[in-house]
């Protein structure tokens, strides 16, 4: 090995990348929940549907807007009054009338085969009743087990139907609490929702994922956050970088 390419290897062992910040500890944690509660509360979670209801939303909520994964569902329920007569439609039609919601060419068969193995697992019916008793695990492990469930999904379904202590990770909490130091980048969406289950106390998780909705849609928004007028600007490890380039 030449001597460049031997000063160009040692370089490369001793050259370290910068720190990364901190991660929020407890009580930043508590001081963050609570900021967000005074800009942007109460911060109430949705309206709690049945279980297979909040399944079924959830996945006509992936990629669009709350109004528009509503209507979706609204129509879908209209359409098809029972659970039954869905899993028995065509993809075509489930398509056809959840097409408010957006992608409903990827989201009918989603929903079709969600119901089926339900159907196949519960002994020929499509009821998830059975989990407003069961423990937090097993309902995680069922739902995770279903074709095309993530751990977002779970979680909805674990906070708004059942009202457990869950954190659902979607793309603008998943954004917010990269930007306020939970994980950095190389983070993917399930390890996030382990890193925010133990960061965020339980009696706090539920309120916490809608104060960092609001947040993430009102200020914390894709490309350049309005950190000037963020009530978490003296927490957040990534507004100086932002307010310094403006």
């Amino acid at each position: 090995m030449s001597r460049t390419a031997t000063l160009v290897a040692d370089m490369a062992r001793t050259v370290r990348p910068p720190p990364a910040p901190p991660t929020p500890t407890p009580a930043t944690v508590r001081t963050i929940h609570r900021r967000l509660d005074r800009a942007f509360g109460p911060l109430d979670p949705p309206r709690r549907w049945d279980p297979l209801e909040e399944l079924v939303l959830t996945i006509l909520s992936q990629n669009t807007s709350d109004l528009n994964s509503g209507r979706a569902f609204d129509a879908l329920r209209r359409r098809f009054p029972s659970w039954e007569s869905l899993a028995s439609a065509s993809p075509e039609d489930v398509a056809d009338a959840i097409r408010p919601g957006g992608l409903a060419n990827t989201k009918a068969p989603r929903i079709l085969a969600v119901l089926h193995e339900i159907r196949r697992r519960e002994g020929g019916r499509i009821d998830l009743a059975w989990m407003t008793t069961a423990s937090d695990d097993r309902v995680a492990e069922y739902l995770s087990s279903l074709p095309g469930v993530g751990p977002k999904t779970v979680a909805c379904v674990l906070a708004f139907s059942l009202g457990r202590p869950a954190l659902p990770v979607d793309t603008h909490v998943l954004r917010v609490a990269r930007r306020l130091g939970f994980y950095d980048e190389r983070t993917d969406a399930a390890r996030a929702h382990r890193i925010m289950h133990a960061a965020v106390p339980p009696r706090l998780r539920v309120t916490m994922h809608v104060g960092l909705i609001r947040l993430g849609r009102l200020i914390c928004k894709p490309g350049r956050p309005r950190c000037e007028a963020c009530p978490l600007q003296d927490l957040c490890p990534t507004a100086p970088t932002v307010l310094g380039a403006a």
